[in-house]
């Protein structure tokens, strides 16, 4: 039986947003530490005069969708 069924939604949700917030922030500033040469070049595109805001705000917003979705998923779609 799925491990997931007996499990809450909202415990389901709160593991794959955290999982997926973690993740994807990791790669995304791993991907423009590379992209953008170096750690200044980084501090320039996403932390620097309030840059940081729409930074956070869209990797929460992915992340509470891929919670929700994945949640769903596994708690009422998946046998």
């Amino acid at each position: 039986m799925n491990q997931y069924k007996n499990a809450r939604f909202l415990n389901l949700f709160i593991r794959f947003a955290i999982i997926f917030f973690v993740i994807v922030t990791f790669l995304k500033i791993t991907m423009g530490f590379f992209r953008f040469d170096g750690l200044e070049g980084l501090k320039n595109e996403y932390f620097i005069d309030g840059k940081w805001q729409p930074f956070l705000r869209l990797q929460i917003i992915m992340s509470l969708v891929y919670g929700l979705l994945m949640a769903g998923f596994y708690k009422f779609i998946k046998k």
